[in-house]
Protein backbone atom coordinates (compact mmCIF):
# COMPACT_ATOMS: atom_id res chain seq x y z
CA UNK A 1 0.00 0.00 0.00
CA UNK A 2 1.28 3.52 -0.76
CA UNK A 3 1.91 5.76 2.24
CA UNK A 4 -0.72 8.48 2.60
CA UNK A 5 -0.57 11.67 4.66
CA UNK A 6 -4.04 13.13 4.08
CA UNK A 7 -6.23 10.03 3.88
CA UNK A 8 -6.60 6.48 5.11
CA UNK A 9 -7.25 3.54 2.77
CA UNK A 10 -8.16 0.07 3.99
CA UNK A 11 -10.00 -3.07 2.89
CA UNK A 12 -11.82 -5.72 4.90
CA UNK A 13 -14.36 -8.32 3.75
CA UNK A 14 -14.32 -6.96 0.18
CA UNK A 15 -15.29 -3.48 1.40
CA UNK A 16 -12.75 -0.70 1.01
CA UNK A 17 -12.76 2.60 2.88
CA UNK A 18 -11.20 5.84 1.69
CA UNK A 19 -11.33 8.39 4.51
CA UNK A 20 -10.04 11.96 4.22
CA UNK A 21 -8.12 12.69 7.41
CA UNK A 22 -7.76 16.44 7.81
CA UNK A 23 -10.84 17.12 9.97
CA UNK A 24 -9.57 20.37 11.51
CA UNK A 25 -9.42 21.89 8.00
CA UNK A 26 -12.71 20.16 6.99
CA UNK A 27 -10.82 17.82 4.65
CA UNK A 28 -9.71 20.23 1.91
CA UNK A 29 -8.73 19.01 -1.54
CA UNK A 30 -5.32 20.48 -2.20
CA UNK A 31 -2.44 19.14 -4.24
CA UNK A 32 -1.55 16.29 -1.87
CA UNK A 33 -5.07 14.96 -1.17
CA UNK A 34 -5.96 15.02 -4.87
CA UNK A 35 -2.86 13.04 -5.79
CA UNK A 36 -3.40 10.62 -2.90
CA UNK A 37 -7.04 9.95 -3.80
CA UNK A 38 -5.91 9.01 -7.31
CA UNK A 39 -3.20 6.75 -5.85
CA UNK A 40 -5.66 5.12 -3.48
CA UNK A 41 -8.14 4.45 -6.31
CA UNK A 42 -5.40 2.64 -8.23
CA UNK A 43 -4.38 0.74 -5.08
CA UNK A 44 -7.92 -0.53 -4.47
CA UNK A 45 -7.71 -2.20 -7.89
CA UNK A 46 -4.90 -4.40 -6.52
CA UNK A 47 -7.15 -5.62 -3.69
CA UNK A 48 -10.32 -7.72 -3.50
CA UNK A 49 -12.49 -4.66 -2.82
CA UNK A 50 -15.87 -4.84 -4.53
CA UNK A 51 -17.13 -1.62 -2.91
CA UNK A 52 -15.23 1.44 -1.64
CA UNK A 53 -16.84 3.82 0.86
CA UNK A 54 -15.61 7.42 0.51
CA UNK A 55 -16.00 9.79 3.45
CA UNK A 56 -14.28 12.39 5.61
CA UNK A 57 -13.22 12.39 9.24
CA UNK A 58 -14.87 14.81 11.61
CA UNK A 59 -17.94 16.89 10.88
CA UNK A 60 -17.38 17.47 7.14
CA UNK A 61 -17.21 15.47 3.95
CA UNK A 62 -14.89 17.98 2.27
CA UNK A 63 -14.47 21.76 2.11
CA UNK A 64 -13.30 21.35 -1.49
CA UNK A 65 -10.60 23.31 -3.32
CA UNK A 66 -7.93 24.28 -0.74
CA UNK A 67 -8.27 28.07 -0.52
CA UNK A 68 -4.90 28.37 1.23
CA UNK A 69 -3.22 27.12 -1.94
CA UNK A 70 -5.52 29.19 -4.15
CA UNK A 71 -4.59 32.35 -2.21
CA UNK A 72 -0.91 31.54 -2.56
CA UNK A 73 -0.37 30.83 1.13
CA UNK A 74 0.40 27.17 0.65
CA UNK A 75 3.70 25.66 -0.40
CA UNK A 76 2.45 23.21 -2.98
CA UNK A 77 4.95 24.27 -5.65
CA UNK A 78 2.33 23.39 -8.26
CA UNK A 79 0.95 25.83 -10.83
CA UNK A 80 -2.79 26.57 -10.97
CA UNK A 81 -3.00 24.63 -14.23
CA UNK A 82 -1.30 21.60 -12.73
CA UNK A 83 -3.59 21.78 -9.69
CA UNK A 84 -6.69 21.96 -11.87
CA UNK A 85 -5.44 18.94 -13.77
CA UNK A 86 -4.84 17.03 -10.53
CA UNK A 87 -8.56 17.41 -9.84
CA UNK A 88 -9.39 16.00 -13.24
CA UNK A 89 -6.97 13.12 -12.75
CA UNK A 90 -8.49 12.40 -9.34
CA UNK A 91 -12.01 12.27 -10.78
CA UNK A 92 -10.96 10.06 -13.67
CA UNK A 93 -9.08 7.70 -11.34
CA UNK A 94 -12.20 7.29 -9.21
CA UNK A 95 -14.29 6.55 -12.32
CA UNK A 96 -11.73 4.01 -13.59
CA UNK A 97 -11.57 2.22 -10.23
CA UNK A 98 -13.08 -1.24 -10.64
CA UNK A 99 -14.85 -1.22 -7.28
CA UNK A 100 -18.20 0.51 -6.94
CA UNK A 101 -17.83 3.70 -4.88
CA UNK A 102 -20.31 4.95 -2.28
CA UNK A 103 -20.01 8.50 -0.93
CA UNK A 104 -21.01 8.85 2.73
CA UNK A 105 -21.63 12.59 2.96
CA UNK A 106 -22.11 14.76 6.04
CA UNK A 107 -21.73 18.37 7.09
CA UNK A 108 -20.16 20.76 4.59
CA UNK A 109 -19.65 19.42 1.06
CA UNK A 110 -18.22 22.30 -0.94
CA UNK A 111 -17.01 22.86 -4.51
CA UNK A 112 -14.47 20.18 -5.28
CA UNK A 113 -16.07 18.10 -2.53
CA UNK A 114 -19.26 18.07 -4.63
CA UNK A 115 -17.18 16.86 -7.59
CA UNK A 116 -15.65 14.09 -5.45
CA UNK A 117 -19.11 13.04 -4.23
CA UNK A 118 -20.48 13.29 -7.77
CA UNK A 119 -17.84 11.00 -9.22
CA UNK A 120 -18.87 8.28 -6.77
CA UNK A 121 -21.35 5.73 -8.09
CA UNK A 122 -23.82 5.96 -5.20
CA UNK A 123 -24.38 8.73 -2.64
CA UNK A 124 -25.99 8.67 0.80
CA UNK A 125 -26.04 11.89 2.83
CA UNK A 126 -26.79 12.74 6.43
CA UNK A 127 -29.61 15.18 6.99
CA UNK A 128 -27.12 17.77 8.29
CA UNK A 129 -25.30 17.96 4.94
CA UNK A 130 -25.02 21.37 3.29
CA UNK A 131 -23.79 21.53 -0.31
CA UNK A 132 -22.43 24.57 -2.11
CA UNK A 133 -20.49 25.27 -5.29
CA UNK A 134 -18.78 28.66 -4.69
CA UNK A 135 -16.30 28.69 -7.57
CA UNK A 136 -18.01 31.45 -9.59
CA UNK A 137 -18.05 33.71 -6.50
CA UNK A 138 -14.35 32.90 -6.21
CA UNK A 139 -13.82 34.15 -9.75
CA UNK A 140 -13.08 30.77 -11.32
CA UNK A 141 -15.08 28.22 -13.35
CA UNK A 142 -16.02 24.89 -11.84
CA UNK A 143 -13.24 22.59 -13.07
CA UNK A 144 -12.27 18.93 -12.68
CA UNK A 145 -14.99 17.82 -15.13
CA UNK A 146 -17.58 18.96 -12.61
CA UNK A 147 -19.96 20.55 -15.13
CA UNK A 148 -20.61 17.50 -17.36
CA UNK A 149 -20.89 15.25 -14.32
CA UNK A 150 -23.48 17.54 -12.73
CA UNK A 151 -25.39 17.91 -16.01
CA UNK A 152 -25.82 14.18 -16.39
CA UNK A 153 -26.77 13.67 -12.72
CA UNK A 154 -29.17 16.61 -12.17
CA UNK A 155 -29.74 18.12 -15.63
CA UNK A 156 -28.54 21.33 -17.31
CA UNK A 157 -31.05 23.81 -15.85
CA UNK A 158 -30.36 22.96 -12.19
CA UNK A 159 -26.62 22.77 -12.92
CA UNK A 160 -26.67 26.32 -14.31
CA UNK A 161 -28.59 27.62 -11.32
CA UNK A 162 -26.48 26.00 -8.61
CA UNK A 163 -23.13 26.80 -10.26
CA UNK A 164 -23.98 30.40 -11.17
CA UNK A 165 -25.81 31.43 -7.99
CA UNK A 166 -23.39 29.58 -5.69
CA UNK A 167 -26.27 29.23 -3.23
CA UNK A 168 -26.16 26.50 -0.58
CA UNK A 169 -28.61 23.62 -0.84
CA UNK A 170 -29.46 20.96 1.70
CA UNK A 171 -29.59 17.19 1.54
CA UNK A 172 -33.33 17.00 0.86
CA UNK A 173 -33.03 19.31 -2.13
CA UNK A 174 -30.02 17.33 -3.36
CA UNK A 175 -32.10 14.17 -3.17
CA UNK A 176 -35.09 15.78 -4.90
CA UNK A 177 -32.98 16.83 -7.90
CA UNK A 178 -31.44 13.37 -8.24
CA UNK A 179 -27.96 13.96 -6.82
CA UNK A 180 -28.47 11.64 -3.82
CA UNK A 181 -29.76 8.10 -3.55
CA UNK A 182 -30.87 8.56 0.03
CA UNK A 183 -30.93 10.96 3.00
CA UNK A 184 -30.74 9.55 6.52
CA UNK A 185 -30.44 10.99 10.03
CA UNK A 186 -26.85 11.85 10.91
CA UNK A 187 -26.78 9.12 13.57
CA UNK A 188 -27.77 6.50 10.97
CA UNK A 189 -25.32 7.46 8.21
CA UNK A 190 -22.60 4.94 8.99
CA UNK A 191 -24.98 2.01 9.44
CA UNK A 192 -26.96 2.87 6.30
CA UNK A 193 -23.81 3.07 4.17
CA UNK A 194 -22.37 -0.10 5.69
CA UNK A 195 -25.62 -1.97 5.00
CA UNK A 196 -25.64 -0.88 1.36
CA UNK A 197 -21.93 -1.66 0.94
CA UNK A 198 -22.33 -5.13 2.46
CA UNK A 199 -25.30 -5.98 0.23
CA UNK A 200 -23.30 -5.08 -2.89
CA UNK A 201 -20.04 -6.66 -1.69
CA UNK A 202 -21.84 -10.00 -1.33
CA UNK A 203 -22.75 -10.06 -5.02
CA UNK A 204 -20.58 -11.47 -7.81
CA UNK A 205 -17.65 -9.03 -8.19
CA UNK A 206 -17.46 -9.44 -11.96
CA UNK A 207 -21.12 -8.47 -12.36
CA UNK A 208 -20.80 -5.44 -10.06
CA UNK A 209 -17.77 -4.23 -12.02
CA UNK A 210 -19.44 -4.87 -15.37
CA UNK A 211 -22.51 -2.91 -14.27
CA UNK A 212 -20.35 0.03 -13.22
CA UNK A 213 -18.62 -0.01 -16.61
CA UNK A 214 -21.93 -0.23 -18.46
CA UNK A 215 -23.39 2.76 -16.61
CA UNK A 216 -20.21 4.80 -17.09
CA UNK A 217 -20.27 4.19 -20.86
CA UNK A 218 -23.87 5.42 -21.02
CA UNK A 219 -23.02 8.47 -18.88
CA UNK A 220 -20.09 9.37 -21.09
CA UNK A 221 -22.38 9.28 -24.11
CA UNK A 222 -24.87 11.53 -22.30
CA UNK A 223 -22.34 14.22 -21.32
CA UNK A 224 -18.73 13.49 -22.16
CA UNK A 225 -15.97 14.37 -19.69
CA UNK A 226 -13.20 13.84 -22.24
CA UNK A 227 -12.81 17.58 -22.71
CA UNK A 228 -12.16 18.15 -19.00
CA UNK A 229 -8.42 18.42 -19.72
CA UNK A 230 -9.16 21.96 -20.94
CA UNK A 231 -10.69 22.94 -17.57
CA UNK A 232 -7.17 23.73 -16.40
CA UNK A 233 -6.78 26.28 -19.20
CA UNK A 234 -10.14 27.86 -18.37
CA UNK A 235 -9.06 28.14 -14.76
CA UNK A 236 -5.76 29.75 -15.76
CA UNK A 237 -7.55 32.27 -17.97
CA UNK A 238 -9.93 33.19 -15.15
CA UNK A 239 -7.07 33.71 -12.73
CA UNK A 240 -5.48 36.16 -15.19
CA UNK A 241 -8.73 38.16 -15.60
CA UNK A 242 -8.69 41.38 -13.47
CA UNK A 243 -12.43 41.16 -12.71
CA UNK A 244 -12.11 37.53 -11.72
CA UNK A 245 -9.17 38.43 -9.46
CA UNK A 246 -11.30 41.10 -7.80
CA UNK A 247 -14.07 38.54 -7.24
CA UNK A 248 -11.56 36.17 -5.66
CA UNK A 249 -10.26 38.90 -3.33
CA UNK A 250 -13.79 39.82 -2.25
CA UNK A 251 -14.70 36.19 -1.65
CA UNK A 252 -11.56 35.43 0.35
CA UNK A 253 -12.04 38.62 2.39
CA UNK A 254 -15.61 37.65 3.20
CA UNK A 255 -14.45 34.18 4.26
CA UNK A 256 -11.80 35.74 6.52
CA UNK A 257 -14.44 37.90 8.22
CA UNK A 258 -16.60 34.83 8.85
CA UNK A 259 -13.79 32.88 10.52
Amino acid sequence: MPEFTTLRAEVADRIGRLTLTQPKQLNPLGVVPLAEIAQAAAWFDTTDAVVVIVTGEGRAFSSGFDLREFAGHGESGVSPREQADLGRLMAEAMERMSALSIAAIKGPCVGGGVVLAGVCDLRIAADDTVFSIPEVDLGIPLAWGGIPRLVREIGPAITRELVLTCRPFDAEEARSIGFLNRVVPRSDLESAVDELATSIANKAPSVVRATKRQVNVVLENMAATGGAWSDADLLGAAMADPEAKDAARRYLASRSRQT
